[in-house]
C-alpha cells in the first residue's frame, strides 16, 4: 500500500506502509484492553499516544503490557491501593524483581504521576465487597441508608462483580453510579 505522508518534512512524499503495521494500529485503537504482544506493538501503542497511569493502573491496564503476568499486575495494584507511589521505571523493576533493561522498552507507555492520597481530587477508594458500613458511610455522596443497603445486599446475594452489577442490584440511578465510580474499587 502506498500513501501520502503529510507529516513528512517534505510534503507529498510517498512511502510504503506495511499492512501488518496498519492492522496492529487498528487493533490497538479499537480495543482499549488489547494485550500488546511484542515490542513492535508497544512502539505502535506509544505512537498512538497510549499511556498507563502507573499509580492508578488497574490489573487490566498492567496486563496490556507484554511480559507482565497476572501475579505481577495484582502486586502492583495492591501496592498502589496501599498507598505506595511509583516514581520511575526503576521503582517498578525493583518491585517486580526484574532487571531494568527488561522493563525499559515499556517506558514510553508509562506515566509516572504523583497522586496525593489526602487530596480532594483523589478520593479514597473502597471495595464495596469488603468495606464495612462505617467505611461506606464515609463516602461523601453516599447516604447511610444506601450504605446499609449495599452491605445487606452483599451479605444476602454475594459479592458485586463490578460497578454495573452494583448499579443493577441496588437500582441506582446512572447519575449516582457515575459519581460512585470515583469512590469504589472492585
Amino acid at each position: 500500500m502506498v500513501i501520502f505522508d503529510w507529516l513528512s518534512p517534505v510534503r507529498g512524499v510517498r512511502r510504503k506502509v506495511d499492512p501488518r503495521w496498519v492492522s496492529i494500529r487498528a487493533k490497538i485503537k479499537n480495543d482499549p484492553y488489547y494485550r500488546l504482544q511484542s515490542m513492535a506493538e508497544v512502539a505502535a501503542a506509544a505512537e498512538l499516544g497510549v499511556k498507563i497511569e502507573v499509580n492508578q493502573a488497574s490489573v487490566d491496564d498492567w496486563l496490556r503490557l507484554p511480559g507482565i503476568s497476572i501475579h505481577q499486575a495484582r502486586l502492583l495494584v495492591e501496592l498502589s491501593d496501599g498507598g505506595v507511589q511509583f516514581y520511575c521505571i526503576e521503582d517498578l523493576a525493583a518491585t517486580l524483581n526484574l532487571p531494568l533493561p527488561r522493563l525499559k522498552p515499556l517506558e514510553p507507555l508509562l506515566n509516572f504521576s504523583y497522586y496525593d492520597p489526602e487530596s480532594l481530587s483523589t478520593p479514597k477508594r473502597v471495595n464495596p465487597n469488603t468495606a464495612s458500613l462505617e467505611e461506606l458511610a464515609q463516602i461523601p455522596i453516599l447516604e447511610t441508608a444506601l450504605a446499609q443497603a449495599m452491605v445487606q445486599n452483599r451479605l444476602a446475594h454475594g459479592k458485586y462483580g463490578n460497578l454495573a452489577d452494583l448499579q443493577q442490584r441496588l437500582s441506582l440511578s446512572s447519575q449516582l453510579t457515575s459519581q460512585l465510580m470515583h469512590y469504589l474499587q472492585f
